[in-house]
């Protein structure tokens, strides 16, 4: 699956839109026309990178960009000015671009904070796992696993919504039909939880189903 992208994007006709030449490349991108909209968005799409086309709106778009990092920290931000800008909130943006440049330049800019092609990606809900960086992000939070817990939110995410023997994962994750020593599972299970949930406590998405197994409810 190719990556997501969030485009804000006025109204404004003097400003050059690189939306059509980036759907062209199949990147799924969703244009909004305001900051507030954005927001609005953000944890709806679950998206991969932000775009913000300042000379397109009428705001410098540093409130724009703050307020989208302060929702989500780790949420890459592109910043595409005009010539004559300038632009102060170079902590809240990943990416700042002046006008003119290329459709080229900016791919360049944009491909290395992107996940990988959709050979290495699993999406499924609001579950998304990088599996070339072992990266996973969930309605907006974003944590890095071990191979062995990408692994096992491999294993899970490919029977959502289905019950997970707890012999089962010991199979496919640890290679093993011993299935004595729960606690290792279960101190697994624990960490996946604190990637996914908002509340670790009371998981919405990873869920035990008592003398079974687990099922990711997404």
């Amino acid at each position: 699956m190719k990556a997501r992208i969030l485009w804000i994007e006025g109204k404004r006709t003097d400003s050059p839109s690189f939306v059509p030449a980036l759907r062209k490349k199949d990147y799924l991108v969703e244009v909004v026309s305001t900051g507030s909209a954005a927001l609005a968005r953000l944890l709806e799409i679950d998206p991969d990178l932000v775009v913000i086309n300042t000379p397109s709106l009428r705001t410098s778009g540093k409130r724009i960009c703050r307020d989208l990092h302060e929702k989500i920290a780790t949420l890459p931000i592109v910043v595409i000015l005009s010539p004559e800008q300038n632009f102060s909130g170079e902590s809240c943006a990943r990416v700042v671009l002046k006008l003119p440049f290329t459709i080229r330049k900016l791919l360049n800019r944009i491909t290395p904070l992107l996940p990988g092609d959709g050979q290495h990606m699993l999406h499924i809900g609001h579950v998304r796992l990088d599996l070339e960086r072992k990266r996973v992000r969930c309605q907006g939070r974003e944590a890095r696993l071990t191979p062995r817990l990408t692994h096992l939110l491999e294993v899970l995410m490919q029977h959502a919504g289905e019950v997970v023997e707890r012999q089962q994962l010991f199979k496919e994750v640890w290679d093993t039909d011993y299935t004595l020593d729960t606690r290792t599972l279960d101190v697994h299970i624990s960490w996946l939880r604190e990637a996914l949930e908002e509340d670790p406590r009371k998981p919405q998405h990873l869920k035990t189903i008592r003398g079974l197994g687990y099922r990711l409810d997404v």
